[in-house]
Formats: structure tokens, sequence, C-alpha cells
């Protein structure tokens, strides 16, 4: 405890800063002091650890060795002692200054985040949202390092440390352009039709098939996927100007046939359902601001 005393805690919140963003221009807008403030401070930092800790590369500055290793455990250390500071406080959402950061796709950013900010507005005007590409790689360490708040992804089991809460549960429908030569309405739409037709695959990580391809393999049918693509936001113009169809999360589907030219179909095939989860590290069960953004999203993903 004693080498804890001889350094400015506030130093290590800057430490962390010029860590995260290499960068001694970023850290101080980061943290809202002037550039020769964090200059003085890096100066500091030097000192106390008897290392450079960032250097000039040929594109910028450079984390020295020491600096990488203290990235990690720093992270964690300051998480961990905002958790206590945090808990001697009342969160009232209308009074606070926070940042949250959600790693989502696509689909439930469509889904989510347009009620999210709107509730925001009303109820918390001083909390930010940062949305992050869901990882599932990187996702559960960096829940536990602080750097994410909220992941949602499919049920993760028994990770440890982790807690999850359902968001949403949806199953599948299909779309088509309103005016398709083949599909005039619901019931148009049969088996034989689906596998004659061509077909959109949203593969986001480069899948060649899907649970849709299962489904058909167990019936003896196949489907043509004549494009695939990575984003959920980019099938639905491509059907809406052609004769393909792209079968998708139900919610999902509705939601777009709202803002473009397209016919919500029921699937002619038995497709599973899912639920999408809300997950968090256990650190932060007890966070009443962290509570908050879970119980907020979770009603959300209720519905109405």
């Amino acid at each position: 405890m004693s080498e804890l005393g001889e350094i400015n805690l506030n130093l290590l919140v800057a430490l962390s800063a010029l860590l995260e963003e290499v960068n001694v221009t970023r850290a101080a807008a980061r943290l809202g002091v002037t550039q020769s403030a964090m200059s003085h401070n890096l100066r500091q930092l030097r000192a106390h650890f008897g290392d450079r800790l960032l250097v000039r590369g040929p594109r910028g500055m450079l984390l020295t060795a020491q600096a990488e290793a203290l990235r990690g455990p720093l992270r964690r250390g300051l998480a961990e002692l905002e958790r206590v500071v945090r808990g001697q406080l009342r969160w009232a959402p209308a009074e606070e200054a926070r940042v949250f950061r959600v790693a989502v796709g696509d689909f439930v950013s469509l889904r989510v985040l347009p009620p999210l900010i709107e509730r925001l507005r009303r109820e918390a005007p001083r909390v930010d949202v940062v949305i992050r590409r869901d990882d599932l790689r990187e996702g559960p360490a960096q829940l536990e390092t602080g750097e994410l708040d909220v992941l949602v992804a499919y049920n993760l089991g028994d990770a440890p440390g982790l807690r999850q809460r359902a968001l949403l549960r949806d199953g599948f429908s299909c779309l088509a352009r309103v005016g398709h030569p083949a599909i005039r309405g619901p019931g148009d739409l049969d088996l034989d039709r689906y596998c004659a037709l061509s077909h959109v695959l949203i593969a986001p990580r480069g899948e060649s098939g899907s649970f849709v391809e299962t489904a058909l393999e167990r019936l003896g049918r196949r489907r043509r996927v004549a494009l695939r693509v990575p984003y959920f936001l980019v099938a639905p113009l491509v059907v809406a100007r052609s004769d393909l169809l792209l079968t998708a999360p139900t919610q999902l589907a509705e939601e777009l046939a709202a803002h473009y030219p397209l016919q919500v179909l029921p699937a002619p095939i038995e497709l599973p359902m899912f639920t999408l989860h809300l997950i968090w590290h256990e650190r932060f069960d007890d966070d009443p601001g962290h509570r908050w953004l879970r119980d907020a999203l979770a009603q959300i993903g209720a519905g109405p």
C-alpha cells in the first residue's frame, strides 16, 4: 500500500487514457484536459515507472513493452475501483454523465437502438452509447476488463464470470419485393416455389450455408443462394430491387417492410425460434447504472 501512496491516483487515470489512445492529444480530449496537462502527466508517469511508455514510431506513437504489460491490469484495476466508488453513489439517470459500450450486430441494432436513444433522451440525456461489432472471440475478455459493458449474443453457456439475461426471442419470415412476379400474397409462397426461387443469404462471418439449408436437407430439398452478404441492412435493398428472397428474423422483416417496398411472408418450412441474450461480467451485477442499462434494454427487447 505504501507504493500506491507514492502516486496520485489521477495519474493512473491519465495513464489508462494514454495506453488506450496511444496519443497525447486524444488522451487529453478523452479526459477533458489540455494537451499540455496530459504531457505533464506523461512526464511524471515516465519518471515513476522508469520507462518512456509511449515512443514515436513511423506512423505515430507506439507503446513500449512495459506499457503493453501495464495496459490490461490497469484497465481491470480501474474498473474495480470505479465499481467500489459507484457502489457508494445513488444512480440518478437524469444527472449522470456516463458512456456505455455495447457490442451488438446489425439486426439487434435496428431493433433496439432507436427506442434506446429515445429513452436516453427522455431519462438520461447525459448518457452516451458506443456501439461495437459483436465479436464472440474477444467479447468475453472485453467484458471482464470493462472495455465492454454488454455483449448481445446467443447463449454462451456456463462461461465463467459472465451473467446473461434474455433480450428478445424471435422466429423467421421471408421477404420479397412488392410486385414480385411469382408472389402476389402469403399464399403464393409454398415449399416448391421457395426452392425454385433464388435467395439472398446474410452471412456475417462468411458462412456458406445456414439453418435454412439444414432444414431443407432434412426434407431432401435445396435452394439456390444467388447472393451472400455480410450485412443485414444491405440485403433488403437488394431484395426490394430484384426477385430474390430473403429469410430473416421476423421482427427485422417487419421493421424493414415498414421502410422498404417489401412484403412479409410466412416461411414455408419449419425453422427454429432463437433467443438473444444480454451478457455482462458479474463484477457489474450491482452497479446501479449498469443495472439501469440492462433493464432498459430488456424492456425494449420485450416489446410494447
